[in-house]
């Protein structure tokens, strides 16, 4: 384990991986296998996270508000953005609890405020098993009341001309305006990657539903691949591709969907009690493509 001059970050190496953590977010800022990139550090308010945890839930709430057992709740800005975003996690300071040359724990606790209603604990392990970046986030209520919480990872990984993506889903949301979900329908097919395909050339931001926690990024350009497994609460996952920006794409793992403190079964947000819990891990194992034989 490397500390960096500011002594703010912090390089974990395992074989051919290698990833540098930040204290701000917990956050991952550059991550290698053999030496080339497999996150991109594009996230973020500096634009300098490779990915960030999303806690006590991700994306944002319409109107700054939300309503849970008879109670009202309001939220401010936090960011650029007019809406509450991604929680709080991403945008703070954490303490490192423990760490070593492959892993690093990080906590971070907070007492709910003008600008959020969550009290709550959490903590980011970041650990390197043998190819795999593994990454497993908590959190439990701190508050005296229960509250809707959520989780996710939100990864920027390399976009190449010919990367290509394998993942299925069952349910597809449209979006809104204000780019939260506006009503689900079955997956269109230019976002259906149940079989491997290259990345559309079009704006993406949607949630997708029933998944099952796997999928594949293959780079040719770059000779690497990655299996991506999610498990515990992140059963949904949000795609998201800006058109200012053709050098990564989001694949974020979600325990919920954005806005699901105004949906049905608040889009899968999970009612915590005091004290109660909820975690996922993350697990991006990484491999050398095999090189395909030349025609002819």
């Amino acid at each position: 384990m490397n500390q960096g001059e500011a002594g703010d970050d912090i390089e974990l190496r395992h074989g051919d991986l290698a990833v540098r953590v930040s204290r701000r977010g917990a956050a991952v800022t550059a991550a290698t296998y053999r030496d080339i990139p497999f996150l991109v550090a594009a996230g973020g308010p500096e634009g300098m996270m490779a990915n960030f945890a999303m806690v006590p839930f991700g994306n944002r709430v319409a109107g700054n508000a939300m309503s849970f057992a008879g109670q009202d709740y309001a939220f401010q800005a936090n960011a650029s953005d007019p809406l509450y975003l991604h929680g709080d996690g991403w945008l703070s300071l954490w303490q490192l609890e423990d760490a070593s040359a492959e892993h690093a724990r990080f906590s971070f606790s907070r007492s709910s405020d003008k600008v959020s209603p969550y009290a709550y604990l959490t903590r980011q392990e970041i650990r390197l098993a043998g190819d795999a970046l593994v990454l497993r986030l908590s959190v439990e209520n701190r508050g005296e009341t229960a509250l809707p919480f959520g989780l996710g990872q939100h990864p920027f990984f390399p976009r190449t001309p010919k990367t290509r993506l394998t993942i299925a889903a069952d349910r597809y949301w449209n979006e809104r305006p204000d780019h939260l979900p506006e009503m689900p329908g079955p997956v269109p097919d230019y976002f259906d990657f149940r079989s491997e395909k290259l990345l559309p050339q079009r704006w993406i931001n949607n949630a997708f539903e029933g998944w099952n926690g796997r999928a594949a990024i293959a780079w040719p350009e770059l000779g690497l691949q990655a299996a991506l497994e999610a498990d515990g609460a992140l059963d949904r996952f949000m795609l998201y591709m800006p058109v200012s920006r053709s050098d990564f794409f989001c694949l974020e793992p979600m325990s919920h969907l954005p806005n699901g403190h105004h949906l049905p079964d608040f889009g899968g947000l999970t009612p915590l009690a005091p004290g109660e819990g909820l975690a996922g891990t993350v697990t991006i194992l990484m491999s050398a493509l095999p090189v395909q034989p030349k025609e002819g």
